[in-house]
């Protein structure tokens, strides 16, 4: 691809998670402070949100490698789970020898053996729970049926989930939890300074040697287009360097950017745009097709004329 070219050790704008990669952004920082400040104090639930790709997983990861020496992690990627399917996941990320047979009250006797083993050798539970807002009502309801809440600070739940998790929480249903969440902090987007920087910290940990790879203009761009999202910044980055890579240029302008937004642009409207948003765009599309249309027939239509 573009590593040798542009002296690059490994691919920069990748979309998995990657701890190594993780850039100190003040959002960051504040997410960090009220998670801590939350253990410390010892809540029982921490609400992280934000729109996909502004860093909830990384932020779950780096909790999971540096918990703290009086934390024993457990980390639940995945929301698809039935109540008694995140029990078992529960048990078994916390080291029991729990089975897939096993019935709901079996699990919760052996959660409640290992949380004991745990307090007794001086050890707290943190429970990550990503992707919170797919996760089913009654699975997270279940959440209250676990052993070891009757002890203040032994065991503490951190969900990180995107806005939908907001609306999720006020049905009728999880108003008992709603009501044990002390905590929360939304992830914001990047400015254009911090959008500057992330880029260059990822270049930088990708091995690139220079510092001005992207020109100021390609670095607006990319803040513009991705609204400060890093996961957007990643894949708008990532073009960028493939379109300057395919016209064999050693720096990335902003027509190397527009490119990659163009290739970009569908599924980005998709998956990021509110619905009047995309009416509008839709209608954009309609009415520049129809004036493309337009064009061509008046073109042939004199070129025949010509004849």
């Amino acid at each position: 691809m573009y590593l040798e070219h542009f002296s690059l050790r490994e691919l920069p704008f990748t979309l998995s998670p990657n701890t190594e990669f993780y850039f100190d952004l003040e959002g960051h920082r504040q997410a960090m402070a009220v998670v801590q400040a939350a253990l410390h104090k010892g809540d029982g639930y921490i609400r992280i949100c934000g729109e996909a790709g502004r860093g909830k997983t990384l932020l779950c990861r780096r909790l999971l490698q540096n918990p703290g020496d009086e934390y024993l992690p457990a980390y639940i990627p995945n929301p698809f789970l039935s109540p008694d399917g995140l029990i078992l996941a529960i048990a078994r990320e916390l080291g029991t020898m729990a089975t897939a047979d096993m019935s709901r009250p079996q699990l919760l006797v052996l959660l409640d053996e290992r949380f004991k083993e745990m307090r007794d050798a001086g050890k707290k539970v943190l429970l990550l729970l990503d992707d919170v807002q797919a996760m089913p009502e009654e699975t997270i309801e279940a959440l209250l049926g676990l052993p070891g809440q009757d002890c203040p600070g032994f065991l503490q739940i951190l969900f990180a989930g995107q806005p939908e998790l907001n609306d999720l929480l006020h049905k009728d249903r999880l108003a008992s939890l709603k009501s044990r969440i002390t905590k929360s902090y939304t992830l914001p987007l990047l400015n254009r300074e911090e959008t500057a920087s992330y880029i260059h910290h990822r270049l930088r940990c990708g091995g690139f040697p220079g510092r001005n790879l992207f020109t100021p203009q390609a670095v607006d761009e990319i803040h513009q287009n991705s609204r400060g999202n890093p996961r957007l910044i990643n894949i708008l980055s990532h073009k960028a360097l493939l379109a300057a890579y395919g016209k064999r240029e050693t720096n990335v302008n902003f027509l190397h950017v527009i490119r990659g937004i163009e290739e970009t642009e569908e599924a980005w409207l998709q998956s990021h745009l509110k619905p009047a948003e995309k009416i509008v765009c839709d209608w954009r599309t309609m009415l520049l097709a129809c004036f493309g249309a337009s064009a061509m027939t008046f073109t042939l239509v004199w070129a025949l004329m010509l004849q």
